[in-house]
């Protein structure tokens, strides 16, 4: 059994420093840009003008990175190679990896900088959840045309699951989608709203769920559509200010909107299985990237600790047990947790190979087999990075709680993945179906009582 990384992902992490030390680093340097990444970065960031949203000048910064990163063939990584990605057999692993490394970088990391700026999931390593939904789900047309403008830029859509009065609980919504015939056009017309859809004020379409069959609470008879815009009835109501800004998360309201039948995307009633396609892959990483930013702050508080000066005497703050302990606790959890996400990541890689050679689905057999883990370690690291975020502030005392430092950032952006791609709460529950045999979900090599119960009948 070798924990050490393989030396062909050793290389492409060198290869990404390189590229990020020659060519985003001086970017960001250049002119003003540093502003964007000042501790302070609301003021530069936040156009308060308009409602908060996110400055014009900063997203047209993070485009330029992204399109250099683009260039220099490191930002599709993860992507099928029919799309300009690697195809690796090895995706999960090798994400998880970069997704540590840059968020603990000793320079750009705490996901504090152009090369890697999590506050709207911006990285030179690209995460693309509508491209994989497109490309599972979508028809022809959808693939070949949207794809493409996806990757150029063009087409940018938003994800409308969560509602005003409906969060965690999907499969009671609101929203509601009949069948109806317009000028002579078979469709849908929506009715609803829908909240937290981020990047509206940019977007070119909205994936709307809606209910079009079945009762409240089934998984089935929920739809996904691909929704112009600027489609007549949809309104942004408001822009939610957050405890890290800027925003772009849109509260929006659909009267009446009609759809026709070429804008679903995957099957009728079965757009809930879309929403599942990409959420463990979002998790790992994002939980690779909560890792990597708990080491960032108790790495930057260990130097603090080891420079200051104390009481007069001649110590310094790290000679105290009471400064010590605390991060050995949080550096222990760290270490343990990056090797939990490393082992399930290249789990989930084996999952997807067998499912490419027995023709089954990834996402669901994921699920079965993997899905308690994956949620370990998402709460965990999510939960951590605020942890560690917090004790970096302590350490740091009254210059830590100041925005000279960038830890009380990282605490108010980190803060809010224990909420968000799942609550804690909810993958709690997720990891307690597993260990108390409930909800049909088993790990490998297990079997419920039920399960064991149904072969039996076959024999």
């Amino acid at each position: 059994m070798n924990f050490e990384y393989p030396p062909d992902l050793v290389a492409h992490i060198a290869s990404i420093d390189s590229f990020i030390n020659t060519t985003i680093l001086p970017l960001q340097h250049k002119d003003d840009n540093n502003r964007f990444f000042d501790h302070r970065r609301e003021y530069a960031r936040t156009n308060w003008e308009a409602g908060g949203l996110p400055r014009r000048e900063w997203e047209e910064l993070l485009t330029q990175a992204r399109l250099l990163s683009d260039k220099a063939g490191f930002y599709r990584f993860a992507l099928p190679k029919i799309y300009g990605g690697r195809g690796h057999k090895s995706t999960n692993l090798w994400m998880s990896a970069i997704r540590f490394h840059l968020a603990s970088h000793p320079i750009y990391g705490g996901g504090l900088g152009l090369a890697n700026d999590l506050q709207n999931e911006h990285s030179v390593v690209g995460n693309f959840p509508d491209v994989l939904m497109l490309h599972h789900f979508g028809n022809e047309k959808q693939r070949t045309e949207l794809i493409p403008a996806r990757l150029r830029g063009e087409f940018r859509t938003t994800f409308g699951l969560t509602e005003p009065d409906h969060g965690s609980d999907a499969t009671f919504m609101s929203t509601v989608a009949a069948p109806t015939t317009r000028n002579g056009v078979n469709g849908f017309e929506i009715n609803g709203a829908k909240k937290w859809q981020t990047g509206a004020h940019h977007c070119t379409h909205m994936i709307i769920f809606a209910r079009t069959s079945g009762p409240p609470g089934s998984a089935k008879g929920i739809t996904a559509f691909l929704v112009p815009k600027e489609t007549e009835g949809i309104e942004i109501a408001s822009y939610e200010w957050t405890f890290n800004m800027p925003t772009d998360h849109a509260t929006i309201t659909l009267n009446n909107v009609f759809v026709p039948t070429s804008s679903i995307l995957g099957q009728v009633g079965s757009g809930l299985s879309i929403a599942q396609t990409f959420v463990h892959e979002n998790r790992i990483r994002q939980a690779a990237s909560s890792c990597g930013a708990a080491k960032f702050c108790l790495d930057k508080a260990i130097e603090r600790a080891k420079s200051r000066t104390v009481w007069g005497e001649g110590r310094k703050l790290a000679d105290h047990q009471g400064i010590q302990f605390p991060v050995v606790e949080l550096m222990t959890q760290v270490e343990m947790l990056r090797l939990l996400i490393l082992k399930t990541s290249w789990d989930m890689d084996r999952v997807v190979e067998e499912c490419e050679q027995s023709g089954k689905t990834p996402w669901v057999e994921i699920e079965k087999v993997l899905s308690d883990k994956v949620a370990m370690c998402n709460y965990w690291a999510n939960r951590l990075a605020c942890q560690a975020a917090d004790r970096a502030i302590q350490i740091h005392g009254g210059d830590g709680y100041s925005r000279h430092y960038p830890f009380e950032h990282i605490y108010r952006h980190f803060r809010r993945y224990r909420i968000t791609e799942g609550s804690e709460e909810i993958q709690m529950r997720k990891v307690a179906a597993y260990l108390f045999e409930f909800g049909g979900k088993v790990s490998r090599g297990r079997e419920t009582g039920k399960e064991k119960e149904k072969e039996k009948g076959k024999l």
